[in-house]
């Protein structure tokens, strides 16, 4: 409407040279342009590339995703699947044959898929087995959309649509004139069941694969209707027929056949349950209803339109704005949810610690080690409601399998170090969730701290680190630096917590002195942490550049900047702020030389820092993330504009080679977005946000409680990457971080932007963030 008006005066102006301008037919025409444009808005979704990061392999990651069709934190997701049933690499970019379409809960590659099933669509043939069913497909055919899923299958002629719900799905599938169409149920194998039933129209059955456990009566349970009379019915016991209408076995299929006629569309509707094949028949009906192909996908884009819409960026490069967006779609799938809704419209969920359907919430598939850093500050920040719905699911977990899940897939994984479900549970408190038990999980970070758990739960080598002040290197205990590192961040977190529930000092005070255990393994010889023999020793020979052994995932040069919750103490044990700064810039400068002898081969990590050009940074892995922000505790802040900016330009495209390595359930991504708002979570439990620069001239973030954080930079450009002045409310704004209470209620920031640094601003002791050390 503004743009009529623009249009309107344009015309008065010029009225007194071009009298033909006041003829309405001038004006229907000048102005029809203009009101076209200002109605046409790009939804959000069409910026987003489910594609980026599915060029990836086992020894080259570059995202190692897969094109999730869902919706945001569902219960199920679909993918085309082009890898072998049990492969983590399940749909890879470079591949071109696709074997079926693929119900998944995968978080990670590395961690295996549980509760899935295919459905595959084919003509000529009947061919029930992944290896025979498989048909040459083509990128450009695909159509990959959040909600919206499309491929032409060149052997079958048969054009496959996905339009997902939270627990449901609806297919479409286009033949062609056959006598001869069929489609393919897999239960897969480690024990499946598959039934047809002709005169309803439907298909039930289940699955039991899965790549972490034990787990007590799981099952995957689904149920799908056709649209279309089933004519053959065939079931199979691997690839071998079976004569009879259900079949359990090792490895359950099931085969419908029909004719069908040129372009005939035949639809499915599918859902799936934990719980029991009534339950997902229950989500079917509540979810999918009467609802038409076209409504249940139309319904999903305007979910996704919704959540993504919570942030607004305008200006910079339409690459960047799908990067943006595209990174931020990959923040809002895990942890999913593993509840359901029964008939009582009761909140319910199966167990995986004990087996039963029991009430409440609860939610799978995410490494603490990974999301703290990031990820979670940004589910507190902007969808804080599910993070409160995720805090109930962790009350769950503890009550029914006695610890919470370091890794959960979607019980506890054996994988991963540290104890950060402290700083998990601490931060969305300490931000202000409520709502929710907080004191039973209070009750689980203590018990945790203190104890060995089941798998990656609790802390292993924890008398130790209670007695000594760290883990030893030398009591055959893994990544022992890296353990102690990260538990003195979760004591930290632990007391923050305990403190703002007003727990006795008598109680807290030990978690506040362990926080400073990192300073046991700091080596000042070499100015970096180093591992620790129990006697006292040092680890020798001491190679700063192996990675894995002491560490995790990394070496010496990356971990000794995770002290998190004090970076002003590591300051001082490095010498002063100069020396700080210089061990800084040396990351970038060292050249990428690795050890790569704790594994025996060059582990995709080492191999994602050796190509980047960024010399011992590692930004394919979470360790040294937080690291470019770490120069606003020394009075540098223009360093971290620089490589912050750096880092978003390099390591980050919406291509399918669009990371820089895994992207591990959000975290990566949330770096990324961060990052593009001009702010980073250093330190999640210390409520502060450390500076950067924003990446476009405009963002718009609105939070829940309706309060908006607009922050402004029209001068930013690639050359204009650096902070002149900020004002903060109309305040001139010289801090290094900006604090989370304050955001929240709601925040307008200017930046002028420069293409040179002011090394004026932020260069204080009290412009810095909050270190431990500095608390009074």
């Amino acid at each position: 409407m503004q743009l009529i008006f623009i249009a309107m005066g344009l015309a008065h102006r010029y009225k007194h040279k071009y009298n033909y301008m006041k003829s309405p037919l001038f004006l229907l025409f000048f102005l029809l342009p203009f009101s076209v444009f200002a109605q046409k808005q790009t939804a959000l979704t069409d910026y987003v590339n489910p594609l980026m990061g599915t060029q990836s392999r086992y020894d080259l990651s570059n995202g190692n995703t897969y094109p999730a069709i869902a919706l945001p934190w569902g219960m199920n997701f679909w993918t085309p699947e082009t890898g072998k049933m049990g492969d983590g690499w399940q749909y890879t970019y470079d591949s071109y044959k696709i074997n079926g379409f693929k119900q998944t809960h995968q978080p990670s590659p590395w961690m295996g898929d549980y509760g899935q099933f295919a459905i595959m669509p084919e003509t000529g043939h009947l061919k029930v087995t992944q290896n025979d069913r498989q048909s040459w497909f083509s990128h450009k055919t695909e159509i990959v959309k959040p909600y919206y899923y499309s491929v032409y299958l060149a052997d079958h002629d048969v054009t496959t649509e996905i339009a997902p719900t939270e627990r449901s799905a609806q297919f479409r599938f286009t033949f062609p004139k056959s006598d001869s169409s069929f489609i393919v149920i897999d239960a897969f194998d480690k024990g499946s069941y598959v039934k047809v039933i002709p005169g309803e129209k439907k298909i039930i059955g289940y699955s039991t694969r899965h790549s972490w456990g034990p787990l007590k009566n799981f099952k995957n349970y689904f149920v799908i209707y056709v649209d279309k009379p089933i004519t053959l019915a065939r079931l199979f016991s691997d690839s071998t027929l079976v004569d009879s209408s259900e079949v359990h076995s090792k490895h359950a299929s099931a085969v419908i056949g029909f004719r069908t006629a040129k372009g005939e569309k035949v639809h499915l509707q599918v859902a799936s349950s934990f719980i029991s094949i009534e339950q997902a028949e229950l989500s079917l009906k509540r979810e999918l209803g009467n609802d038409s192909f076209e409504v249940t996908m139309q319904k999903g884009k305007e979910v996704w339109n919704k959540t993504l819409g919570r942030l607004q960026v305008e200006g910079g490069t339409l690459d960047q704005q799908r990067t943006f967006y595209s990174c931020l779609y990959r923040m809002l799938f895990f942890p999913n949810k593993l509840y359901e809704i029964n008939a009582k419209n009761e909140v319910v969920h199966w167990s995986p610690y004990n087996g039963e359907v029991l009430p409440g919430r609860m939610f799978a598939g995410t490494g603490f080690w990974d999301t703290f850093r990031a990820l979670y500050p940004f589910l507190n920040l902007v969808y804080p409601s599910i993070n409160k719905e995720m805090q109930e699911g962790l009350v769950n977990d503890y009550k029914e399998g006695g610890w919470l899940p370091e890794w959960s897939s979607p019980g506890y994984a054996d994988v991963m170090v540290g104890n950060n479900s402290a700083s998990i549970v601490s931060e969305a408190y300490l931000k202000g969730l409520r709502g929710y038990d907080i004191e039973t999980l209070y009750k689980a970070l203590i018990h945790d701290a203190n104890n060995t758990g089941p798998r990656a739960a609790g802390r292993r080598g924890v008398e130790y680190y209670n007695q000594l002040g760290y883990v030893p290197y030398d009591v055959k205990i893994n990544e022992n630096a890296a353990r102690t590192l990260e538990y003195a961040y979760d004591d930290f977190a632990i007391y923050k917590l305990g403190k703002a529930l007003n727990k006795p000092e008598s109680e807290i005070a030990i978690y506040k002195k362990r926080s400073m255990n990192y300073k046991n393994l700091f080596d000042p010889s070499t100015g970096l942490m180093r591992g620790k023999n129990k006697d006292g020793s040092w680890e020798t020979p001491f190679n700063p550049f192996k990675w894995g052994d002491a560490f995790t995932e990394g070496n010496s040069w990356h971990y000794s900047w995770g002290v998190f919750h004090d970076i002003q103490g590591l300051v001082n044990l490095m010498g002063g702020k100069k020396r700080f700064v210089s061990k800084l810039d040396s990351v970038f400068t060292l050249p990428p030389i690795f050890d790569d002898s704790y594994y025996g081969e060059v582990i995709h990590e080492i191999r994602e820092m050796q190509i980047a050009g960024m010399g011992q940074y590692a930004h394919g892995n979470q360790p040294i993330q937080h690291m470019i922000y770490l120069y606003n505790y020394a009075g540098e802040p223009w360093k971290t504009q620089y490589w912050a900016r750096e880092t978003m330009n390099k390591m980050y495209k919406a291509t399918p080679d669009g990371y820089c390595g895994d992207e591990d359930n959000g975290q990566t991504s949330a770096w990324y977005v961060f990052s593009a708002l001009g702010f980073y979570p250093v330190c999640p439990a210390a409520g502060q946000y450390v500076l950067g620069a924003p990446l476009f001239t405009k963002i718009t973030v609105n939070l829940e409680n309706g309060k908006k954080v607009i922050i402004n930079a029209p001068g930013n450009s690639a050359a204009n990457k650096y902070v002149s002045t900020l004002t903060y409310n109309g305040k001139p704004y010289d801090l290094n971080y900006f604090d989370h209470k304050t955001l929240l209620q709601g925040a307008v920031l200017n930046y002028n932007m420069s293409a040179t640094p002011n090394k004026q601003r932020g260069v204080k002791d009290s412009d810095f963030p909050y270190s431990l050390s500095n608390e009074k």
